[in-house]
């Protein structure tokens, strides 16, 4: 729908930091709103808290413990405050800029200087819609490491490996990522084996820091929340607070800032959520265990488990937050610039995802938690592209493995 010169500008590799430098420049601007006050945005405000008062879940009586994250997420919050909690905001923004710079030049350079064009682009759309969630939360450190992980993945698995365990620590759904690689690829004893390595120095020096009593936190913390508003599973729920049926509600839960759906069977739902998780994610294993002796490309094959994995992720969590959805980009990212015609339809279920998304979080977020019938279609028609999304995913391993390709491909190569 260009001009011939429109799309010759848009496929220059240069092109592609303009656009770079309007949307973080739209955010920073936007962010500095907030920061010309000396406050924060969403959930910066409680990262700030607790870069103040220093990890420790003694002092924080009564608030959200730090470590319903693993260790390695209190780099970035405190690395935040260096300057001090009045521009903590700005840092923080920062440090995700810079980070998804790193990220986008590994993308746009070298091998991909070509194909990594379009999927930068992509990327950028991507961003103007996620940007308020991916600059305000954990996601937005890790997406970028595990883009340029997945990047990797191709001639390196073992770097690969080191950079996705970092960003495990910091966020556990990079390990939808990792295991992926450690099914399809001939060098899985070596990934593991770098896997545990760079646990093993995480978890000394926590240890030696004087944390290692609440290393494993992130595990249990919120082991006992509810069905929260935006997962996929709660969509019954949701319907039935819109039309007051059996008692049903939204409302927060104050213990653990979130909002959570209650009725008939949510309690008996949020329980049963944890080993269904389990389940779908060991279903999704044994799929690409089943594919890979079939005999399917493995290249492919990683990065379609990657998707599935982490869309299962997503779909089987009672949690749900919207910023989830910032999960499923790097691996779409990495799939776009691998073949573009065989994952522009993921793409567009992931975009129309984060435009729905957008629509709920930040602009009518509030009109969602009191039940409004418009709000929860909205909601109701996110989840239903999620889980189209992930049956995508799997009818594509599926066709991978019935029909299998000659074996080819970078990450085939590194595994020989």
């Amino acid at each position: 729908m260009l001009p011939p010169a429109a799309v010759a500008w848009f496929s220059r590799p240069a092109s592609v930091w303009w656009g770079f430098a309007v949307v973080h420049l739209y955010f920073l601007a936007w962010m500095m709103s907030f920061v010309i006050h000396g406050t924060t945005f969403s959930d910066t405000e409680q990262y700030r808290q607790w870069a103040l008062a220093g990890f420790n879940p003694a002092d924080m009586e009564g608030s959200i413990s730090p470590w319903v994250y693993p260790v390695l997420a209190q780099i970035p919050i405190f690395l935040a405050n260096v300057a001090g909690p009045d521009v903590y905001l700005l840092m923080w923004m920062l440090i995700i800029t810079a980070l998804n710079a790193g990220a986008m030049l590994y993308l746009t350079r070298g091998p991909r200087r070509r194909t990594g064009i379009a999927p930068a682009w992509w990327w950028l759309v991507f961003l103007i819609f996620m940007g308020y969630l991916g600059f305000a939360r954990v996601e937005g450190i890790t997406a970028p490491i595990v883009l340029v992980a997945l990047l990797f993945a191709a001639r390196r698995p073992l770097v690969a490996t080191v950079l996705l365990s970092i960003a495990t620590w910091i966020k556990v759904w990079p390990a939808a990522v990792i295991a992926p690689i450690v099914i399809v690829s001939r060098k899985r004893v070596k990934i593991i084996a770098t896997g545990v390595l760079v646990s093993a120095v995480v978890l000394l020096g926590t240890y030696l820091a004087g944390g290692g009593k609440y290393l494993f936190d992130f595990l249990t913390n919120q082991g006992e929340r509810g069905m929260q508003l935006e997962a996929t599973f709660s969509t019954p729920w949701v319907w039935l607070s819109v039309f007051h049926l059996g008692g049903s509600k939204i409302a927060d839960n104050l213990a653990i800032n979130s909002t959570e759906v209650y009725g008939p069977g949510a309690s008996a739902a949020a329980f049963l959520m944890q080993p269904l998780f389990l389940l779908a994610a060991l279903v999704a294993a044994l799929l690409l265990v089943w594919a890979l002796h079939q005999g399917a490309e493995r290249e492919e094959l990683f990065l379609e488990g990657a998707l599935m994995m982490t869309t299962a992720f997503i779909v089987f969590n009672k949690v749900g937050s919207p910023q989830f959805i910032i999960w499923l980009a790097p691996v779409v990212i990495a799939g776009l610039t691998h073949d573009w015609a065989r994952w522009k339809v993921p793409a567009a279920l992931l975009m129309a995802i984060a435009i729905t998304t957008f629509v709920i979080y930040p602009l009518f977020y509030t009109p969602l938690i009191h039940a409004n019938p418009v709000m929860a279609a909205v909601l109701s028609t996110r989840n239903v592209l999620l889980v189209v999304l992930l049956y995508w995913s799997v009818r594509r391993t599926v066709e991978l493995a019935r029909r299998p390709r000659p074996v080819s491909g970078a990450l085939t190569a590194a595994a020989n």
